[in-house]
């Protein structure tokens, strides 16, 4: 099976779903448009938060860094005068700092995930969606920015007025990615944001027509039609789209088995679970119910 993923909501299902399968059944690849570089290196966001959940490192109470973590560099950097866009820990700092140098050498993201989640003992396979760049804008009415300086450097505040996949029209799924479209027969759409998680790994060339012969499981990332965390209801409203489950699905396009959490106003078809994960225990329960589900449809 192949999951897509953003950052937040599908690695809280990895976490269940890492338990359940083997390893080797479980492959995952990564929304890479938030990527950016920071102070000389090359920070991956959802893809490290997915590393980090399959090495048992993710700092559960943010869903983002490695649990424990200081940030004695960046608050040393900031001393000196530095500025960084994001807050980073020393024990994350090293993991840019490994990634960066073997981009350095030439190896590409995908090699370096290879290299990454080797070091740090994971055994399920982790594809970033493309070995190009792409980066996720947005429009506001003041200036265009990168979506962490939106998100993270100003809280999400301002009004949208549009989003742009910059490098989309250029750039190939990797070669990890095509690998698994051939080999597996399912793919889950994990609950992360449709737009800016999930979306990019969809609006790649080609994606969308090799999933026509797949089995496409979507669950989706809202409970009582507002996101659990995130952006993503303002993102959705910004472009047309209504705030609930009706609206991620046209975001998601096809999809054979529609989850969406019991408080759901959703009228189409469906299958109704509790998609809330506030713990470990909540994870397996779903991960075990949308196993199941797979096996029987």
């Amino acid at each position: 099976m192949i999951v897509f993923s953003g950052g937040t909501g599908t690695p809280k299902l990895l976490r269940g779903l890492k338990e359940l399968l083997l390893p080797e059944s479980l492959s995952v690849v990564v929304n890479t448009a938030e990527d950016l570089w920071i102070s000389g290196n090359y920070v991956s966001p959802d893809v490290d938060t997915v590393l980090y959940t399959l090495a048992d490192l993710i700092d559960e109470k943010r869903w983002w860094g490695i649990k424990g973590d200081r940030t004695l560099t960046h608050d040393f950097l900031l001393a000196l005068g530095h500025q960084e866009r994001l807050t980073l820990g020393d024990k994350d700092r090293a993991v840019h700092i490994f990634r960066s140098e073997l981009l350095r050498r030439g190896l590409g993201l995908s090699r370096a995930t290879e290299a990454l989640a080797r070091s740090l003992g994971i055994e399920q396979k982790v594809v970033p969606m493309s070995d190009d760049p792409v980066s996720t804008f947005i429009a506001t009415g003041e200036r265009k920015m990168h979506f962490q300086d939106f998100w993270v450097g100003l809280k999400g505040v301002p009004d949208i007025l549009s989003l742009t996949f910059e490098g989309i029209e250029k750039a190939i799924p990797s070669q990890g990615f095509l690998d698994l479209l051939e080999q597996e027969d399912t793919v889950l759409l994990g609950p992360s944001n449709p737009v800016t998680s999930i979306g990019p790994i969809l609006a790649l060339p080609g994606v969308r027509a090799r999933l026509k012969g797949k089995k496409v499981v979507a669950v989706s990332p809202l409970v009582g039609n507002r996101p659990v965390s995130g952006p993503a209801a303002k993102l959705m409203h910004a472009g047309g789209v209504p705030v609930s489950d009706e609206g991620v699905k046209s975001l998601l396009g096809k999809v054979d088995l529609f989850v969406v959490d019991k408080t759901s106003s959703y009228k189409g078809e469906c299958v109704r679970l509790d998609t809330l994960m506030r713990s470990k225990k909540d994870s397996l329960s779903l991960a075990r119910s949308l196993l199941e589900l797979i096996k029987c449809s």
